[in-house]
């Protein structure tokens, strides 16, 4: 690949005053930063600081109701010299995005295009911005997939978006990033739907690549404990505003501002077991000489020692949960993939079960059959005295009312022509727990409160709401039916570290006042450390230990969950 170099003393980005506003909102004030050649910078700030707008306002890509209202962005083009990329005209514009800025979307799902295989976008791309022949670009794209290290990529070039894992299409997004060796890319939340340890062989892999082809990055997170395993210098954003700069060591290490402090204070710690999280509202109020990182976690009083168990609620001998695989337009002999394997435990009333494991380990497909949401192959699924699902329908159906779930993605689990009031409501008119429209409304009311929400969101559709008080809503319309299991299936995985610490202080809180039961399932170490009093930890569908939560942590015996704490530090 040819690499695109500038001068060693200049930088190849220079942010000048950059402001964004929608409609009379100002949403990005004055925005300063430079990008000098090979190093990286991490642009670091909560949901709706302004993080995303303005890189996208870097290449002119904002939405339509955005305006840039100020600013200069100064591009040292190796094609066309000091460039202001929000004067320069469309046709040169054209030929930077890709072929000199390459761009990581946050989602590679919805970036990546369903109707093509992976090899035809990469193809795409490449013959764009250079004159190559067919077979040249195809060439060029399995040498790039290789780059990234993705194992067999001719399957993978033939392959469609969702046919891959998370972590494979994130590296095809990479390669598609990389595919004109550009001279800088942006890496918009890479890694944040991901587990993990395939977080942590992104952040590698950018850093590897970044060494080897001399590429500048601006690095877009709201994780200050990634950034320190990447970022060369930082930006911490807050409500569109800087609130510091300087280098990683500095921000990282010795944060002069309390937001920052704030964003270290809110991460769960791994070891040690605090009674709640800090969060950015309990902060606010106080002095920034008085906070700092490591005062904000020993400050904070440590979780008691969990009460001995309570009856056992859940029994689960054995259970194996199988899927057919498709075989094509001649099927002949039929195929299964093994989702979970042989699996036993029990579950004990009042505590709570962390359950955590890489994406495609089986722990979904686990909670979902314990559920009654999908089949189990072989097995027995035992809830109190009852044998799951071998029993009248109406047994069922009062089961049921004492079990819910939480699912990954809030926006997606709300009828978006639902005003959230009535979602709330739906489940108690199913299960006839409320009787009459005023009862369900008041009791509707009364839910929005205990999950902190005002009593207006009633009538409001889920698109008004952000990502915390979607999940927030999700949350209240699980508590509907009075249940005494939840499964939190990923429930936190997308959401930025300050709105994370208030939802898990949340089902905290609910836990202690209402006794609820929970099954804690996520790739996050250190949020199922917060969150168990036990923890199981499951590989390719099989419970490989499980055990108390300090003696996972303390005295971990395999060595995948060794990986996993690695990885977590």
């Amino acid at each position: 690949m040819v690499l695109k170099a500038v001068p060693q003393d200049e930088s190849i980005l220079k942010v000048k005053n950059l402001s964004i506003c929608f409609g009379s909102t100002q949403v990005l004030q004055e925005l300063n930063f430079d990008l000098k050649k090979r190093q990286t910078l991490a642009l670091v700030g909560e949901s709706g600081s302004g993080k995303t707008l303005s890189s996208r306002a870097l290449l002119r890509l904002l939405p339509s109701a955005a305006t840039i209202s100020g600013g200069e962005v100064w591009f040292h083009s190796a094609r066309f010299g000091e460039l202001d990329l929000l004067k320069a005209p469309e046709v040169q514009l054209r030929q930077i995005r890709g072929g000199e800025i390459g761009m990581v979307f946050q989602e590679p799902g919805s970036a990546l295009n369903p109707v093509f295989r992976c090899g035809e976008q990469l193809m795409e791309t490449i013959r764009v911005h250079q004159a190559m022949s067919r077979r040249q670009a195809r060439e060029k794209s399995l040498q790039l997939l290789e780059t990234c290290r993705l194992k067999a990529p001719k399957r993978i070039f033939m392959a469609y978006p969702h046919q891959l894992s998370g972590g494979q299409k994130q590296r095809v997004m990479i390669a598609l990033a990389l595919a004109i060796s550009p001279s800088m890319i942006i890496a918009d939340e890479p890694t944040t739907s991901l587990d993990l340890k395939v977080a942590a062989h992104i952040v590698a892999l950018l850093r590897e690549l970044q060494q080897q082809m001399g590429l500048s990055m601006l690095f877009i997170t709201h994780d200050l404990g990634l950034v320190k395993k990447l970022a060369d210098e930082v930006v911490v954003l807050r409500a569109g505003k800087v609130v510091e700069k300087g280098s990683c060591m500095q921000v990282c290490g010795q944060p002069r501002q309390a937001y920052t402090r704030a964003l270290l204070a809110c991460r769960p710690p791994l070891f040690e077991r605090p009674h709640r999280l800090l969060t950015l509202s309990a902060l606010a109020d106080q002095e920034a000489s008085q906070v700092s990182a490591a005062q904000a976690q020993s400050g904070l009083k440590k979780a008691t020692t969990p009460a001995a168990a309570g009856k056992k609620l859940w029994e689960v001998h054995g259970l194996e949960v199988r899927f057919r695989q498709k075989s094509g337009l001649f099927p002949g002999r039929k195929k299964y993939v093994q989702a979970v394997k042989n699996v036993s435990f029990d579950v004990y009333e009042g505590s709570c079960l962390g359950l955590i494991g890489e994406s495609g380990s089986g722990k979904t497909s686990l909670a979902r059959c314990m559920l009654g949401l999908i089949p189990a192959s072989a097995g027995e699924i035992w809830y109190k005295t009852h044998r799951l699902w071998q029993i009248d329908s109406a047994r069922q159906k009062a089961i049921r009312q004492e079990i819910q779930i939480i699912f990954q993605d809030p926006f997606l689990s709300l009828n978006p022509r639902m005003p959230v009031g009535k979602a709330i409501e739906e489940p108690m008119r199913i299960h006839g727990l409320v009787k009459g429209r005023e009862g369900r409304r008041r009791a509707s009311l009364s839910l929005l409160r205990q999950v902190g929400l005002a009593e207006s969101y009633y009538h409001r559709y889920p698109q008004a709401f952000s990502g915390g008080e979607r999940q927030r809503i999700c949350i209240a319309r699980a508590l509907a039916l009075r249940p005494r299991f939840l499964v939190c299936d990923e429930c936190v995985s997308s959401l930025d570290v300050s709105t994370q610490a208030q939802i898990l202080n949340l089902l905290k809180d609910l836990q202690q006042q209402l006794g609820l039961t929970y099954l804690f399932i996520s790739h996050d170490l250190r949020v199922v450390s917060f969150m168990s009093d036990s923890i199981m930890v499951m590989k390719e569908g099989e419970i490989i230990e499980r055990g108390q939560r300090e003696q996972i942590l303390h005295h971990p015996q395999h060595p995948y969950t060794r990986e996993l704490i690695e990885a977590a530090q």
